[in-house]
């Protein structure tokens, strides 16, 4: 069931019952690249998987960058939790969105599941972000797909599951060009370092030993900058391993959760 939230702005799809769960996700990918877990979720949780502003039936955030998105998104959970604190997940972007979103509002969550995210980038980061804008800005976003795969995947999983990849690269090309654009420069400029003593909710911050985008180092810093984090590395996979190995990621949130399941595989 979808079902619109702040003002009506934000589109999201939404089943089971007990305390919410939101799901924020990539910018390489949709609300989609959840699809494997909602299922298992639901049966212990209210989840909520919006989309995020620009994205889907979303409407964009014209100007206030990450900022503004994180208080767009602050505005949704506290519709979707019907004003309480609600567990959020953020993969990936959705990851960067939860966090500055937790500095900025801090009753809205009573937990965090930070994904391949983390709360700045090394210059060559950085400089991805950058050239990424640059590229799709000139020859569209077509010019930069096998690249945005790269960093979703790695190429021994993107040979065994062309299917999957097919359908991730076909969600990447639906993307706004004008609001990947501007998810690049505010990634690229992103620093929430000193910012991170404020966010003290119980934390699991997570991350793809293999995730080329945000890689772990990045995780390990995170966790390290928030007072009550616990950090799990998923062997094998990379910045979506909700989408990679669905039963893994369940098994390695499911405690912090404090959920029973079975998985798919």
């Amino acid at each position: 069931m979808d079902r619109l939230l702040a003002n009506r702005t934000v589109n999201a799809a939404q089943s089971g019952e007990g305390p919410p769960l939101v799901l924020f996700h990539s910018l390489l990918s949709d609300r989609a690249s959840f699809d494997a877990i909602v299922p298992e979720l639901a049966r212990s949780f209210r989840t909520i998987v919006p989309e995020l502003p620009g994205f889907g039936r979303s409407s964009a955030v014209e100007c206030g960058g990450l900022a503004a998105i994180a208080d767009r998104m602050a505005d949704a959970v506290h519709d979707a939790a019907d004003g309480t604190p609600a567990i959020v997940l953020g993969n990936g972007y959705g990851g960067f969105v939860a966090l500055q979103m937790a500095i900025r509002h801090p009753a809205i969550a009573s937990r965090l599941i930070l994904a391949d995210c983390g709360a700045a980038f090394s210059e060559p980061g950085r400089e991805a972000f950058r050239n990424m804008a640059r590229v799709s800005r000139e020859k569209g976003l077509a010019a930069i797909t096998d690249i945005a795969m790269r960093r979703l995947f790695a190429p021994d999983f993107q040979a065994q599951h062309p299917a999957l990849m097919q359908d991730r690269r076909d969600a990447f090309l639906r993307t706004d060009l004008n609001v990947f654009c501007a998810a690049c420069d505010a990634l690229a400029s992103l620093d929430l370092r000193a910012e991170l003593r404020s966010v003290t909710v119980p934390t699991l911050v997570v991350v793809g030993e293999y995730d080329e985008a945000t890689p772990p180092p990045m995780s390990y810093e995170l966790a390290g900058g928030l007072p009550t984090a616990k950090l799990r590395v998923i062997p094998g996979c990379a910045h979506v391993p909700q989408l990679q190995s669905p039963k893994l990621f369940l098994d390695t949130i499911g405690d912090f959760l404090a959920i029973q399941h079975n998985a798919p595989a």
